[in-house]
């Protein structure tokens, strides 16, 4: 079943592949150890095209990074205005190639994407190292952009998925992401108790 929040301009490429415009995948991994958020796109290293397109607001997010991150950076562009991290502003992610078979759009139960990033860098694995040693999960936003379009994914909201097993070698980071299990929480989810609304007790 198709994304219904896919745009209608990421729609036509998929259909269409107009010649120049090429399908940009991204994930971003957010843990409450991690020192930033991790943000990767399965691309070469480029920084040429996004400048061109976004001038200086691209130009002062370069500016921002250390050299050897610059080097690799294959994708500036802007989050969405509800992104949990750096909402509506302009950011970077790290060329790698990576795998991600991401769930269909269905009402099926739990569904699952699996994803493996190859060629791992220092830094990346050393995030993991610091969610290792936690029980909450990593989060994973996948968002498709377009080559023609840095300003937002093409997929509002874009998809959202917690990261369950993760394996990590020298080389590559694999591990499986459940979508969040909405078909089995409350509605409405707020939880009326007499702690917080002291009122409820008193009229009884």
């Amino acid at each position: 079943m198709p994304d219904p929040n896919l745009s209608e301009a990421i729609r036509e490429a998929y259909a269409s592949s107009p010649s120049g415009v090429v399908t940009l995948h991204t994930l971003e991994l957010l843990h409450p150890n991690f020192d930033a958020p991790v943000r990767v796109v399965r691309n070469h290293a480029d920084t040429k095209t996004w400048l061109a397109l976004g001038g200086a607001a691209v130009q002062s997010v370069l500016d921002a990074l250390d050299e050897k991150t610059r080097r690799n950076i294959g994708l500036v562009a802007r989050l969405e205005a509800s992104a949990p991290e750096n909402p509506g502003e302009m950011v970077a992610w790290v060329a790698l190639a990576f795998d991600v078979d991401l769930p269909e759009v269905a009402t099926s139960a739990a569904p699952e994407a699996t994803v493996t990033i190859d060629n791992v860098d220092q830094e990346i694995t050393r995030q993991l190292d610091l969610a290792a040693t936690s029980t909450e999960k990593i989060r994973m936003i996948y968002r498709p952009y377009i080559s023609s379009d840095i300003e937002g994914p093409q997929a509002d909201p874009p998809m959202v998925l917690t990261v369950g097993d993760v394996t990590v070698t020298d080389m590559q980071v694999s591990g499986n992401a459940g979508v969040s299990d909405v078909g089995n929480r409350a509605f409405p989810n707020e939880t009326y108790t007499a702690t917080r609304f002291p009122a409820l007790a008193a009229s009884q």
